[in-house]
């Protein structure tokens, strides 16, 4: 019994102390470090935590000190892990690190298993952030930032293609990954990935950034990691890379490397002239810069072995955000315990000792604690977002000149670019920020200030690869001579001529394509060019659609379109074809007119004008030859009555316009060949059920047989303009066509040798030939603007006159329907207002005459004896003596009524 009461008091003593043990708080809590001792990063991280360390276990205000304990993984994920399962098994509550985004990936699945919190200052993997890995925490900033602000710097030059360099690791894949991304928000891309082993070997490097020369991008972004050999750059010299046709940018790991140089290395930095990168944003504060002063001291001393670089600085920031969250951590849950793990026990694994791996129960927390965590260090602000990385504080944009580096600007993600840091800008920011984007100038590699272009076309060791159509009919626009085997021919000047306004060297290399005999396909041509078979096609390439879906084209050169060719009859044959632009009705009335007006002029002139007056031969002369020669504006005689006048310029305004209509009618007809085929248009031919001619290789047959829907055994593939000749001469009853639709240059240079066939109606499509470019070569827009340069200045007409207008050159031959006469209906009106004119000067006439008739015959009255009275007064007699009163001149008829007014006295017998 006595027995019995002594253990359970041994117990209960027991329990009370293990209780007050494990709510006591620890005095010193371990930590880990992981990271690579001897790398740039590592030789500025180590220092930096240490003197980091030091400063928390002297701070009165953290009552848990801090026990770090630092593993060397040599830049190795095996090592890593070793490491990371080392320093659980010493049940540290947090691991500081690593500094490589391969180990991270590796640990961070560790850390997840046992619930303790990874904190790296320096693995900026975009894909750390993944939901995958909610134990890692990050105090530098994504490479998600930095890709942006790299994308940023490529579309504010306004180049279109980089090309990437970058280790072939999960830290490369995934950083050009991400700039990829962006580089598609601004309509640009990677044009060719050189991606290389961890350890840059000088071979590997020098072969593959040769080979990159033969592509045509000149911007170059290299992503690697920190390499104090700067064996990129010293490769790129050697190869002659780092000259004014070049572009280097670089992401942070060159600045991180240039900061940790000592001052004198720094001045053999002349090699690096030109090149542009980005340093992670510290802004500058007492606290900064009393630790710079610090670090000096610690060279001196020898406990710091390398200049200070921004991840020294994350460093010791990461080491103080540990002190805090755990010092909080500690507030709230008074001491730190681990578990074992329930799965891990189970295991039965010999040798290994896996069952020592504790899971930390309050990893959870403190993970927590960290992230909410806000507190102002060295390299800045440190607060983290909803991805468990730290806010971005921006990046400085770097430019080295000489021996000097210089800051050129910043970035933002809020602002995009300026001159001045982004925390000076806080609150000041408006919503015109990113349209006002600015940096100091920058002198770009081979000393020059102006921006680089960032492209060539091509270069000597590999000539643009031009295809060009081996025609074998029409070789006028483009050929190979056989011969020779060169290319010619009227695309070949045009581009050629082009190309020599092009500000820049392109050399290029003719490449046939066809065999010579028959005209090549030219969709199969533009395919190639889309394909990368060709870099662009120079010839009699049709712009349409389903072309310009795959590649790029140059602003036309030459206007064209489908026609349709049939045969025509000339209407010059006839003998009386100056007859034809008058119907017969029109010519009636129009000889009608001529004698009306004669006779119109002749009564209104006969009075007063002495032209028209004398024996009645002569007067019938005169009218008629006065009304015909008013055709020709060749009279002899001139109108002096007031209302001769007033016909004249009617009449002279009717004749005017018939004299014009007849000129352009019989013009018309004399020029415009006739039709001898039924068709009238692309209607008509389609309607119809003969067979059509096309030329091979053209774009005509899908045309008809995909677009206006004709079916394709009525299409009839023709190869030469003496196969065009014969389909047309046998017609479709004798095995031929009935009509030709090619393209309009084409039907030019037939119809030029030809006068038995003719052009039916306009275009019925309207189009150009172009020079064909793979999609986003800049060559193409080049170019159009030299070929919008020779057409302006008339080079283009010059070119063409060489080729096509040796004997002369011939004008566009149409056809039209027989002409239709112009006949009454289109100028009743005239012919009516002219009529109009002339009867109201008839009317006016007679009823002056007939009141001066009366006038005068009243006053004959009053001085005439009564007998003669009656005798006078008969109606046959007054229409006689009318007709001789308006036979008197009119100075006669004035005398007349003088006599009247005034009778000479009779003599007496």
């Amino acid at each position: 019994m006595k027995e019995l009461v002594i253990l359970r008091l041994f117990v209960s003593i027991w329990v009370i102390v293990n209780g007050f043990v494990c709510c006591q708080r620890p005095a010193v809590v371990n930590i880990g470090a992981i990271f690579t001792f001897d790398s740039v990063i590592g030789k500025a991280a180590k220092p930096a935590m240490e003197a980091a360390l030091s400063d928390v276990n002297n701070d009165s205000r953290i009552r848990t000190k801090l026990n770090l304990l630092m593993d060397d993984v040599n830049s190795s994920v095996f090592l890593g892990s070793i490491d990371a399962f080392q320093l659980v098994e010493k049940e540290v509550v947090a691991i500081i690190g690593p500094q490589v985004s391969g180990i991270a990936h590796m640990i961070s699945s560790i850390a997840n298993g046992l619930q303790v919190p990874l904190i790296s200052y320096a693995a900026t993997d975009p894909t750390l952030s993944a939901l995958q890995f909610p134990f890692f925490v990050r105090t530098t900033q994504s490479d998600s930032y930095q890709m942006a602000a790299m994308a940023d710097l490529v579309d504010f030059f306004r180049w279109k293609e980089v090309i990437v360099v970058g280790v072939d690791d999960d830290y490369g894949r995934n950083g050009i990954a991400a700039l990829e991304e962006e580089l598609n928000k601004k309509m640009a891309k990677i044009s060719y990935k050189l991606m290389l082993c961890n350890q840059l070997d000088e071979s590997e490097v020098m072969d593959k950034l040769s080979k990159s020369k033969l592509l045509g991008s000149r911007v170059y972004v290299v992503h690697v990691n920190p390499d104090p050999k700067l064996r990129i750059f010293t490769v790129a010299q050697k190869l002659q890379m780092m000259t004014d046709t070049y572009t280097w940018l670089a992401t942070d790991w060159l600045s991180a490397t240039l900061d940790s140089f000592p001052p004198t290395k720094k001045t053999s930095l002349g090699f690096l002239q030109g090149v542009v990168g980005f340093r992670q944003h510290t802004p500058e504060s007492s606290q900064k810069r009393a630790f710079m002063s610090r670090w000096k001291r610690m060279q001196q001393k020898g406990s710091a072995s390398s200049e200070l670089n921004t991840y020294g600085l994350q460093a010791y920031d990461t080491v103080w955000l540990v002190a805090y969250a755990i010092d909080r951590f500690l507030d709230e849950h008074k001491n730190i315990t681990f578990s074992p793990n329930s799965k891990i026990l189970h295991m039965k694994i010999s040798g290994l000792q896996i069952e020592k791996l504790k899971v930390f129960t309050g990893g959870n927390d403190l993970r927590d604690i960290v992230l909410q965590t806000n507190f102002t260090g060295l390299s800045g602000q440190i607060q983290f977002n909803q991805d468990r990385n730290v806010f971005s504080g921006g990046y400085d944009v770097l430019n080295i000149d000489g021996v000097s580096i210089r800051t050129v600007g910043y970035w933002s993600n809020a602002a995009g670019f300026s001159v001045s840091p982004p925390d000076a800008r806080k609150g000041k920011q408006d919503s015109n920020c990113c349209l006002d984007q600015r940096l100091h100038n920058i002198t770009w590699p081979g000393g020059k200030s102006k921006t680089p272009r960032g492209w060539v076309i091509a270069v000597d060791e590999r000539p643009l690869r031009i295809g060009v159509p081996n025609r074998a009919s029409f070789t006028d626009f483009v050929t190979e001579v056989h011969v020779s085997h060169k290319i010619k021919g009227y695309c070949i000047d045009v581009f050629l001529t082009a190309l020599e306004l092009v500000p820049y060297h392109v050399p290029y290399m003719f490449q046939p394509f066809g065999n010579g005999r028959s005209n090549p396909k030219y969709d199969d041509l533009v395919k190639m060019v889309a394909a990368d078979v060709f870099d662009a096609a120079v010839g009699d390439i049709a712009i349409v659609t389903n072309r310009t879906k795959i590649v790029d084209f140059s602003q036309p050169y030459a206007s064209t379109g489908l026609v349709i060719v049939a045969p025509i009859r000339n209407s010059k044959s006839s003998a009386w074809v100056f007859l034809k632009p008058f119907t017969a009705e029109m010519w009636c009335v129009t000889a009608a007119s001529f004698v009306i007006i004669a006779v119109v002029i002749w009564v209104l002139e006969h009075r007063v004008n002495d032209d028209f007056r004398g024996p009645p031969r002569r007067q019938l002369v005169t009218m008629f030859m006065f009304s015909f020669s008013t055709l020709f504006k060749t009279n002899k005689e001139t109108t002096e009555s007031p209302l001769g006048k007033l016909v004249m310029v009617v009449w002279l305004f009717l004749l005017m316009v018939i004299t014009a209509s007849y000129t352009a009618s019989l013009t018309s007809i004399l020029t415009i060949q006739q039709l001898s085929s039924p068709i009238t248009g692309i209607e008509s031919l389609i309607a119809s059920h003969w067979p059509i001619g096309y030329q091979t290789g053209s774009f005509a047959y899908n045309y008809l047989s995909e677009t206006l829907y004709i079916a394709r055994s009525r299409l009839v593939p023709l190869g030469s303009p003496e196969e065009y000749e014969s389909a047309l001469r046998r017609g479709p009853g004798d095995g031929g066509v009935a009509a030709i639709v090619d393209e309009l240059p084409y039907v030019e240079l037939f119809l030029s040798s030809q006068k038995d066939f003719g052009i039916i109606g306009q275009p019925f499509t309207r189009g150009g030939w172009g020079f064909a470019f793979q999609r986003e070569n800049p060559l193409a827009l080049d170019i159009s603007t030299a070929i919008l340069k020779l057409s302006e200045n008339g080079e283009l007409q010059k070119i063409y006159e060489k080729w096509f207008c040796k004997m002369g050159c011939h004008g566009e031959k149409k056809h039209g329907n027989e002409p239709n006469q112009l006949n009454l209906s289109s100028f009743w009106g005239l012919y009516i207002l002219c009529g109009a004119f002339a009867l109201i000067a008839l009317v006016v006439f007679l009823l002056r005459m007939v009141r001066q008739f009366v006038r005068y015959k009243r006053r004959q009255l009053r001085s005439s004896s009564p007998s003669s009275i009656s005798s006078s007064t008969r109606c046959s007699h007054v229409i006689y003596h009318f007709f001789d009163f308006i036979d008197e001149k009119e100075e006669a008829i004035k005398k007349m009524f003088n006599q009247c007014e005034h009778p000479h006295p009779q003599a007496n017998p």
